[in-house]
């Protein structure tokens, strides 16, 4: 016998104490479904039968249903439930999450349950509780459905081995479908309009063949049409565009949910009393001219109407007046009405309309909304929620949405049918060009980066940022930050080479090489390590794109900026000459075109490295080299003349003697890095990563890709820009490898900072997931500024070695893997708070305690 049940909905398991419902329950149930009263009594003070604890652990198991509620999860109650004031509670509970309660009754008799019960130890309680319990229960069974259960199942004992259970996916889960869709805004009776909408799109429309009043429709390939409702009224054939509509439903190439427009009509044809207004006398007028037996057809669509629809395996949501994340996949009266009308304050405007809550700027759920109900002038995305009703019947257009390309296709309307009581346009705030979400992320939400945080990128599923990193990050945002419209990444940290075995190195680039060729990398690319400071630019093409695409209004065409999200240059005119030179080589070089893009984001090393570091250089290492050569100049002179008179401090002399060239040496190491900036001039830029344009972020491409494209630029302006060297090296190829190691021991020579070593591919797994993006070997001198001027002591070398890694690489692949998702974000068009949860992760991970000179 089987019974069928809401995939989702409450389920409360009815019965006297005996009839079995744990049996019951763990038979047909998940052991994470059943939320036991007994075990709730148990949990709440050790004794599962202890009535004192009822309440408790009443509280506590209903706590519990409503987060598994809350996650769309079917809950079974396993409580007796025998009188009406036990269950209400729990039927309020279905309500409040919009799912449906079931009851499901085990009518056992009397005798059996007090057998049970008597082979129960704990379950010493007189005979008279089962019996009360059976004729509370048997009271109520009648009015179960008036309580607001809307599936009924009473059992007795000799059908209860038979049942199973069938779970049925609620009218709105159409997650299996995942599209391509054509999603079409409030018709409105312009049919003229919607078949020319539909002949763009692709779709054959033409009436049936047979000459009976209707159509056949064509879709392209694999394609269907979702209408968002509102497909009567105001407009000039409103039979004609049910007639097209009903008919596509009906052969299976669209689907629709109701409007507001449609439930009116429906009433007002099954003879309730409705206020005609609205434009419903128009679509009166027409239906009189058509048969009854149309009439009745149209009722029974419009009937048969679900009131939205979950799709793609949770990613689109579609609803004519738009959908909150807490109702999306849900059934109940406050869901189809949120649906149908959105949510009101209960007030009236200067046009005597309602006044409507705007809940797109609120949404933070996973899945596209698109809707329709309200007319805007132009379609636009807002918090992932779309409106593609651009007021066809007031003279706008007829909007879709092509699934999952996210391009909009619109035709204009053939005249303006109705007058808008309010001016089109609707709740879209106006912004000085700028786009909805533009307007709406100007001010971002600290709930939104604060606090404990879990990020799911797409290279590292899950990255946890832990509260006092985001209370460090949230500091160092507010406070250093550039304009946070143009902070779209930050870098990753990169970690060193495994520590080098070879007499007198710390790092050597024959451990990255042979890191990558034991997980499988088949050639690496070796790039210079420029001696300078990490730098990422953004600039866009002109004011215009600044404002399309970043927001920024104030005339700035682009940002430099650091690994932390400072500001490069601290002269505003210096940052605004050296864009414009970035951008004119661009344009020189024919980059806008090339890429079909009017900005773009690369990331490189901004030369040289005192100009960011003019500080750290003064105040530590230059008072280091200063003092030690005071010091040391003295104490060699001393011990030189205590030689020349015989004195037996020999060993004493050659030991400072030798510290001595360790701080010449390291002086000379860190002097490589600088060299005075007074004009741009004096500045280079070396790119090595075109991060992203106009709806691309560039990780599908590999590093030789990256490198010479961003060549062709360098050679537009060789003076600022520097192309990076670089060599592809087979790591299966013995000659080649000895080749790499040669270049890096020419630069380090040569006092160069060394190479980074990095797979071929942009992002690579190995054996045991994503492998690092990329591993620096440092030369000998330029560690000698990290570590300080005698670390290759041996003694200190040794120590040295000792150092850990293990931190610093998980570091590196968690940012890595945060900065790609963020990226992919903003090239994608989502809100920016989805961005700077990225970015704003990065810098979070920055405060980790991990050894900075790695």
């Amino acid at each position: 016998m089987k019974l069928t049940i809401p995939e989702l909905s409450l389920v409360l398991l009815i019965g006297p104490s005996g009839a079995g419902k744990s049996t019951f329950a763990r038979r047909h149930f998940k052991p994470t479904e059943v939320l036991s009263s007994d075990t709730y009594r148990g949990i709440v003070s050790d004794d599962e039968n202890s009535m004192e604890a009822t309440k408790d652990a009443f509280e506590t198991l209903r706590f519990v249903a409503a987060k598994r509620l809350a996650r769309g999860l079917l809950t079974v109650i396993d409580a007796t439930s025998v009188q009406p004031e036990a269950r209400k509670p729990l039927v309020e509970l279905a309500r409040e999450f919009h799912v449906l309660p079931v009851a499901v009754v085990l009518d056992v008799p009397e005798k059996t349950c007090q057998e049970r019960n008597s082979q129960r130890p704990d379950r010493a309680f007189g005979a008279h509780v089962v019996r009360n319990q059976l004729q509370q229960m048997h009271r109520s069974l009648r009015g179960l459905e008036r309580e607001g259960f809307r599936h009924v199942h009473v059992l007795k004992p000799e059908v209860l081995e038979a049942i199973e259970f069938v779970r049925q996916p609620l009218w709105n889960n159409r997650k299996h479908e995942h599209g391509p869709f054509d999603i079409i805004g409030d018709v409105h009776g312009c049919r003229e309009e919607l078949e020319a909408l539909l002949g763009k799109l692709g779709y054959e429309v033409r009436p049936r063949a047979d000459g009976t009043p209707g159509f056949d429709v064509r879709p392209p390939e694999g394609r269907k049409a979702i209408f968002v409702g509102d497909l009567v009224d105001r407009g000039p054939d409103t039979p004609g565009v049910l007639r097209l509509v009903m008919d596509m439903v009906a052969a299976g190439s669209a689907l629709c949910v109701p409007g507001n427009h449609e439930v009116k009509l429906m009433r007002k044809l099954r003879g309730r009393d409705v206020k005609v207004s609205h434009g419903l006398a128009q679509s009166l007028e027409q239906l009189e001219r058509e048969p009854p037996e149309f009439h009745k057809a149209v009722v029974d669509f419009i009937d048969g109407l679900v009131s939205h629809y979950v799709l793609d395996e949770g990613r689109l949501v579609v609803a004519h007046a738009g959908l909150k994340a807490s109702m999306q996949g849900r059934g109940s009266g406050r869901v189809r009405e949120f649906a149908l009308y959105g949510e009101t304050t209960g007030e009236t405007d200067e046009f005597g309309l309602p006044v409507r809550f705007n809940w797109a700027a609120e949404y933070r759920g996973r899945a596209a909304v698109v809707y329709g109900h309200t007319p805007v002038l132009e379609a636009d995305w807002l918090n992932n929620t779309l409106c593609v009703d651009t007021g066809c019947v007031y003279g706008g257009k007829l909007t879709a949405l092509r699934y999952p390309e996210r391009e909009l296709v619109s035709v204009p309307a053939a005249r303006a049918y109705a007058e808008s009581i309010r001016p089109l346009g609707g709740a879209v705030t106006p912004g000085g060009g700028l786009s909805a979400q533009q307007v709406h992320d100007d001010l971002l939400d600290i709930d939104d980066v604060r606090g404990k945080r879990v990020v799911t990128t797409r290279l590292s599923q899950n990255v946890t940022v832990r509260e006092e990193n985001a209370t460090a990050a949230l500091e160092a945002m507010s406070r250093f930050a550039i304009d946070p419209k143009w902070l779209i990444y930050l870098p990753p940290t990169m970690s060193p080479s495994e520590t080098s075995k070879a007499p007198g190195y710390l790092e050597h680039p024959a451990e990255a090489l042979a890191y990558y060729r034991k997980e499988g990398v088949a050639k690496v690319v070796c790039e210079e390590k420029h001696m300078g400071s990490r730098a990422v630019v953004v600039v866009a093409r002109d004011e215009a794109a600044a404002r399309r695409r970043f927001g920024v209004t104030t005339g700035e065409l682009g940002v430099c900026y650091t690994r932390t999200g400072r500001r490069f240059f601290s002269d505003t005119g210096l940052e605004a000459a050296f864009l414009a030179r970035v951008r004119a080589a661009l344009t020189a070089s024919g980059f806008w075109e090339a890429h079909q893009t009017d900005w773009a984001c690369l990331d490189g090393e901004l030369m040289p490295w005192s100009f960011k570091a003019q500080e750290l250089l003064r105040d530590q290492y230059a008072s280091v080299g200063a003092a030690s050569r005071a010091a040391l100049t003295d104490v060699v002179s001393v011990l030189e003349q205590a030689v020349g008179r015989g004195l037996e401090v020999g060993e004493l002399a050659a030991r400072f003697g030798e510290k001595a060239r360790s701080v010449e040496q390291y002086v000379e190491a860190y002097r490589r890095y600088c060299w005075p900036v007074h004009s741009l001039e004096d500045v280079r830029f070396a790119p090595f990563h075109l991060l992203a344009t106009e709806g691309v972020a560039h990780m599908d491409k590999d590093h030789v890709w990256h490198m010479e494209t961003l060549a062709r630029v360098c050679q537009a302006d060789a003076t600022l820009l520097v192309a990076t060297p670089f060599r592809v090296v087979a790591l299966e190829d013995e000659a080649a490898v000895a080749e790499g190691v040669r270049w890096w021991e020419e630069l380090t020579a040569r006092g160069g900072e060394g190479m980074v070593v990095k797979p071929l591919d942009f992002a690579v797994r190995g054996r045991k997931g994503l492998l690092q993006p990329a591993i620096k070997s440092r030369g000998p001198e330029y560690l000698r500024i990290i570590y300080g001027p005698e670390y290759t002591a041996p003694a200190n070398l040794e120590r040295l070695r000792q150092r850990g890694l293990s931190t610093k690489r998980s570091l590196a692949l968690r940012e890595f893997a945060l900065g790609v998702e963020g990226l992919e974000r903003f090239a994608r068009g989502e809100p920016l708070r989805r961005v700077h949860e990225c970015v704003f992760g990065v810098l979070a991970l920055e405060s980790e305690p991990v050894d900075p000179r790695l």
